[in-house]
């Protein structure tokens, strides 16, 4: 069963979906320098706005323009939701945490002051539990909860489903709605994935890796030095051919294949053999009923770190022809985490539409002999690739086709 794309919802620090294509096209970026938390030094982000988004909106936000653009109105009780998030709600969580240690620290200066002999008792009678959790909002930022957020928005009361796989957490969605439709369990579903990654524990945790860029994101630069956090996400409706034909809904594409593996091998490193994401890869093409001469374009998840990108390049030289193009647009979006796989997903079915394939943002000096896109171009866009590889050794790989 064909499994088509009737609507796109996107945001991006780029804008929405329309104005982030213009801009990718154009060669713009969306990464500034920012200071969003007085604690942390001023560095390079690709925000939505002007400061940290909040999850839930971003959700809202592209979850409209996915249906407005897909011409659906609500009520859609027989919808299907997948729609995943590597972070979460770890921004609310942390600010629960800080909540709690001010009121601890403020009970603490209380007792130094002679007062609050009664909760200092309290607190130590209380059980551990109680201290770690300040209150019951916490069941609000449990990971599912942006995917049960969505199926409320539509009234549906059908399967929900919240993937967590790090960087291939949009490519895992998109599957298992695929699943949903072509198993039969529903005609439509929602997909893809949202982030607001901009905390301080985030930025820390990935400057502590060094992973973190300092002038800029230049994937598969000679130069390259790291990637930039971004937020932002893409959502799209999925529905079988036979129903958007039936409802007469204009198509993006079709999703012809996908293919997921794992290294169980590094939490934070590809396997340098790269024998199982070239497996991923594989299974993908075939599920496609594809060879490798049958792909014009790749989108590569391309962070602009030393390793992947060496990884990703080297992958691409031995399962792809020389000459098939090849971008990355994390030099203008930044690094959306769990959502880049939509992301890019979202720009592959863009190319289809139009023909055009998004140049490798950010470069300057190819560090690989790969058919790298430098200015937008116009060709032939048949059967285009999205790839993602996560930490913890996920690989994913998704093919999208021009409607037959």
């Amino acid at each position: 069963m064909d499994v088509v794309v009737t609507g796109i919802g996107l945001v991006s620090a780029l804008g929405n979906l329309e104005n982030s294509w213009k801009q990718l096209l154009s060669g713009n970026c969306g990464i500034r320098k920012h200071q969003p938390f007085l604690e942390l030094e001023p560095q390079l982000l690709a925000l939505v706005g002007t400061k940290p988004a909040d999850l839930i909106t971003l959700i809202r936000q592209v979850l409209a323009d996915a249906l407005q653009d897909a011409d659906l109105t609500l009520p859609l009780p027989d919808c299907g939701i997948a729609i995943g998030s590597s972070r979460g709600f770890q921004a609310n969580l942390e600010q629960l945490a800080r909540e709690e240690r001010r009121k601890k620290e403020e009970g603490r200066r209380k007792r130094e002051e002679g007062r609050g002999k009664k909760e200092e008792g309290r607190e130590f009678s209380m059980p551990n539990s109680q201290l770690l959790i300040p209150d019951s909002r916490f069941v609000d930022f449990l990971p599912h909860m942006g995917a049960i957020a969505a199926a409320r928005a539509i009234g549906s009361t059908g399967p929900v489903f919240a993937p967590m796989a790090a960087c291939a957490t949009g490519l895992q969605s998109i599957a298992r709605a695929v699943d949903l439709i072509r198993t039969g369990e529903c005609q439509r579903a929602i997909a893809g994935a949202v982030e607001a990654p901009i905390t301080p524990l985030t930025l820390a945790g990935f400057s502590r890796m060094g992973a973190l860029a300092n002038t800029g994101c230049y994937p598969f630069d000679e130069h390259r030095e790291g990637l930039v956090l971004g937020e932002g996400g893409a959502l799209f409706v999925l529905e079988s051919a036979e129903l958007a034909s039936r409802r007469g809904a204009k198509i993006y594409g079709r999703i012809s294949g996908f293919g997921f593996t794992n290294d169980a091998c590094y939490a934070t490193a590809p396997e340098l053999g790269g024998k199982s994401a070239i497996a991923a890869v594989t299974q993908c093409l075939k599920r496609s009923n594809l060879s490798a001469v049958d792909i014009d374009f790749i989108h590569a998840h391309g962070t602009a770190t030393d390793l992947n990108d060496r990884h990703e390049a080297l992958l691409i030289q031995k399962l792809f022809q020389q000459g098939v193009a090849v971008s990355s647009t994390k030099g203008a979006t930044g690094h959306t985490l769990g959502a880049s796989g939509a992301l890019g997903v979202a720009f592959c079915l863009m190319g289809i539409k139009y023909q055009m394939l998004p140049p490798c943002a950010g470069m300057k000096k190819p560090g690989f002999e790969l058919d790298f896109v430098r200015c937008a171009r116009s060709t032939i866009v048949r059967n285009a690739v999205c790839l993602s590889f996560g930490f913890g050794g996920q690989n994913a790989a998704v093919v999208l086709s021009g409607d037959r």
